[in-house]
Formats: structure tokens, sequence, C-alpha cells
């Protein structure tokens, strides 16, 4: 399975005639996907920022097929349409910064999402990496069971998003050493990047979108 991730945003005082739009473009975006059997699509909003996850048995991007509809009143990747514009390229995938696919629930009925949006204050991905490179690196290979799966992160540009899917059967409160852990390092973020989602809200008390799906197919 080859996950694939896709990123726009729409203009000022566009994104009622954005929503209008897509719902009339939505069968032609699921036909599209099912002659490229594309599986849990999915686009994702907060204020006007999109971001878009799929899967799908091929490694090449098939994202370019699937946006097309999107494409014509977004315009082409780095020009401005009518109603926005694209953060990364529709022609080809987003770059993947990290990824834990080692669980990936087929019965989702258990799952709940997490969708992140941020922008890098100086577009240097570098520190960002740190952390969760070397959480990759404590793993070694061995497998955890959850709560989190399917989880990867993404990069365009200044932006990045990420996707997860989590095992609400297995979420439990955290332990006063790994809350501080956490508190610790999104304050260390703050110095990095701005958040668009309110992920962090209820540590720094600022008030952010809260993210929604706007669309999804199975």
């Amino acid at each position: 399975m080859n996950r694939h991730g896709f990123a726009f945003t729409v203009n000022e005082g566009q994104l009622g005639a954005f929503l209008t739009e897509l719902g009339k473009q939505w069968t032609q975006i699921r036909e599209a996907a099912a002659a490229q059997r594309i599986s849990n699509f999915s686009i994702w909003n907060a204020e006007l920022f999109f971001f878009g996850y799929y899967e799908s048995e091929s490694s090449k991007s098939c994202t370019g097929k699937l946006l097309d509809a999107l494409s014509e009143f977004l315009g082409s990747s780095g020009a401005a349409g009518s109603m926005g514009h694209w953060i990364s390229d529709p022609s080809c995938d987003m770059k993947l910064m990290y990824d834990d696919f080692r669980i990936v629930r087929e019965d989702k009925s258990m799952i709940r999402h997490r969708v992140f949006m941020t922008h890098l204050l100086n577009g240097d991905t570098a520190e960002y990496r740190k952390r969760h490179d070397g959480k990759k690196a404590e793993r070694n290979g061995m497998q955890d069971a959850g709560p989190d799966t399917n989880f990867s992160i993404w990069n365009a540009g200044d932006y990045i998003f990420g996707y997860d899917e989590i095992d609400t059967s297995m979420e439990h409160e955290a332990a006063p050493e790994e809350l501080q852990d956490t508190i610790s390092w999104e304050r260390h973020m703050l110095d990095l990047m701005e958040w668009i989602t309110d992920d962090v809200d209820w540590i720094t008390g600022a008030h952010h979108s809260h993210v929604k799906r706007i669309c999804w197919l199975q």
C-alpha cells in the first residue's frame, strides 16, 4: 500500500464558492478514484487551507489525474486560479517527512483521526525533523501496537501537514512525565512554526481553527 498527500489553499472570500464547486465535481473525483483503485481518500479543511490524503496500490502518484477537476479552478502548479492555488505540486506527491506505517487498521470503526497543519516561520525543516527522526531510530524496527496507526507527516514549501489514525480503544491518559515532554516539545516548536489548526491551543491559550473532514471515500 502506498500513501499520497496534496495541499492547497483558497482565496479569501472564496471558501463557500469552492465547497459548492467541489460538490459539483465530486462525482468526477469519485469516478477517477475508482478507476485508479484509490482508497481511504479524504480532504480536510482548516481556515482557508486544505490537505488531502489517499492510498493506492501503485507507487506512482495518481494525484494529477485524481485532482484534474480541482486544478480547473485552482490553476496549475505554482499558478493562482480563480479560487485559490496549490501548495503542493498537483502532478506529484508531497514530500513524506516522517512515517510510521507499521500498524494499519483495516476496520476503522474505532479510529479517530488527527490531522494537523502548520506553517514554518523560516522554511527550515531540519529542527522539526530532529525529534521525529529520533523517534524512528528509537523504534529500531520494533513494532508498536498503537494507539497511533498509519501515521505520516508531509511537507510542501513552508507548510507541514500530518495525518494520523488513532485507535480509540487503546488511548490512555498521558503520564505526568509524558505530558511534560509534550508541552516542552510544543513550546520549543513555537520558535520554528505557527499553527493553522488548534492542536496546541490547550497549551498556549491561542484560538485556531479545528480541522474538519469535508469529504471521504473508503
